[in-house]
This record gives structure tokens, C-alpha cells and sequence, in this order.
């Protein structure tokens, strides 16, 4: 038989250990995804880019270029050769409105607008407009995986969209080791990832589509050099992918310059 003072200890172990596992967890606290590797960049060629462009979204196919710029009285749709940067084809939003991300689909083109609560959608070839969405809150950054849109209003949150309906039929939290990662901004479909500039910051966020977990960064601090700059460049913005020939290109708003990269993992 157990002394009394034995059985006493076995008591609070019991005790403690019942509270412990009853407390429900901070989920705000807990990890939900491996460790986020940390990536650095090379460039591999650079092209010219037209500094007037506040560039908002950006896509690829082949050697055109298709770029949304911003700007209340300056948003536009635009179709650039990719060697020269000369702007082939364009067309003007409204100058009450303010143009955001884009993304090519089904030989189309969506544009978003940032405070308004309107996207345009187009033909891919003409830029004739086919009809427009309306969604709630203000529009960001938008990509196509394929299947559905997901799109970015500056928060922590991606919304996935109907392609056919623009109705919301999911949304995740981006999250990192360290908590929320807001301030998503420009997005880009690569790999079965999603990639997001964060807004004001040099680096891309890598996200897992499915959990909102960033699978890792991509660091890109120094990319615009002080030589290659103009008066007035502004923040990292605008994430291209060439899937056919899977390369990445990335520039800013106003940038002179557009960079074809490639991503390194960072050695520590």
C-alpha cells in the first residue's frame, strides 16, 4: 500500500496535468506549418520598364507582358512587348477610378479597382470590355490557379472566387512562425503556390494555397540599385510567371527597370 504522502503527490500530479490538457489551446500562438525557409534571389536578366508605371499587376505570356498600372486619371490596361518594354496596346480606366491587380483566364482579363467595388473583365486580344464584377471592400492584388480566382484586399485574408459568378467560395489567414501576414498586395500563381508582395516591404511571401501558410520569403532587398532607379521610383510591386519556360519576373511602382530572377535559399 502507498504512504498517504505518496498518494497525496500522485493527487496534484493528476490535478495539474487534467487542467493542463482542459485549457483550450491559443491557436493564435501555435504553429501551423513547418518551419518557413528563407530565400534570397539572383538576377538573371533585366529589361526596361517604363518609369510612368505604377505598377499594380503584372502577368506573362510568351514575350507580351500585360500590366495593370494605378493612379486616379492614370489606370490603365496594358499589353508591352518584353525585350523593349514598349507598350503596344493600351487601354484607360475611368480617371474616377483606381486601378489594382490583374489576371489573364480563359483568354480573358480581370482588372481590379481599389476603392470602388468593380472589376472589369475583358477579351485578352481586343481589351474590348466583356462585363464587370462587384465585390465587397476594397480590391488589391488577384491571380487565377486555374480553376478560381484568389484575390487580396490588403489584410491577412485571400479570397477564392468563381471565375464565372466572382462569388466567394473560400478564404484563408496568411500566417507565418511569427503570427498574420498582412498587408497582401500583388499575387501571382507559381507552382502551386501563391506569391504576394507585401506592401511597402522588399520581400515575396510563398503561401500554401490550402493552409494560408507561408512556405517561405523571398528576400529581395537591393534589387532596385540607386544607378538604375529614377526620380520617384517607389515600392516592390508586381510578380510575373512565364509557367512555359518557368521564369520569374518581378519590378516596382515606377521602376525603370523589370527583372527576370531566380530564387536561392538562403544559407545561414
Amino acid at each position: 500500500m502507498a504512504p498517504p504522502f505518496f498518494k497525496r503527490t500522485l493527487l496534484l500530479v493528476g490535478l495539474f496535468i487534467s487542467a493542463v490538457c482542459s485549457e483550450p489551446p491559443n491557436l493564435e500562438k501555435l504553429p501551423n506549418g513547418p518551419l518557413t525557409t528563407e530565400y534570397t534571389y539572383e538576377v538573371v536578366k533585366s529589361y526596361p520598364h517604363d518609369p510612368n508605371a505604377f505598377t499594380q499587376g503584372l502577368t506573362i505570356i510568351g514575350n507580351n507582358l500585360y500590366e495593370g498600372t494605378g493612379n486616379y486619371g492614370q489606370s490603365s490596361l496594358r499589353r508591352v512587348l518584353l525585350e523593349t518594354g514598349e507598350i503596344k496596346q493600351a487601354r484607360n480606366i475611368s480617371p474616377t477610378l483606381f486601378g489594382e491587380g490583374i489576371a489573364l483566364f480563359d483568354e480573358k482579363i480581370i482588372q481590379l479597382t481599389w476603392k470602388s467595388g468593380i472589376g472589369f473583365i475583358y477579351d485578352q486580344k481586343t481589351f474590348n470590355l466583356l462585363r464587370s464584377v462587384s465585390y465587397p471592400g476594397e480590391g488589391w492584388g488577384i491571380t487565377y490557379d486555374g480553376h478560381q480566382f484568389i484575390m487580396s484586399d490588403g489584410t491577412s485574408t485571400l479570397y477564392f472566387r468563381d471565375k464565372v459568378t466572382f462569388e466567394e467560395t473560400k478564404r484563408i489567414t496568411v500566417r507565418d512562425d511569427k503570427g498574420k501576414v498582412s498587408q497582401l498586395n500583388e499575387l501571382e500563381y507559381v507552382d502551386g503556390e501563391i506569391y504576394a508582395n507585401i506592401w511597402q516591404e522588399d520581400r515575396i511571401a510563398c503561401i500554401n494555397p490550402s493552409s494560408g501558410w507561408v512556405n517561405g520569403w523571398i528576400g529581395l532587398e537591393g534589387l532596385l540599385q540607386p544607378k538604375n532607379s529614377s526620380p520617384g521610383s517607389d515600392v516592390l510591386n508586381g510578380i510575373a510567371y512565364d509557367n512555359a519556360r518557368r521564369h520569374l519576373f518581378v519590378t516596382g511602382k515606377l521602376w525603370p527597370k523589370l527583372y527576370q530572377i531566380r530564387r536561392v535559399k538562403r544559407e545561414f
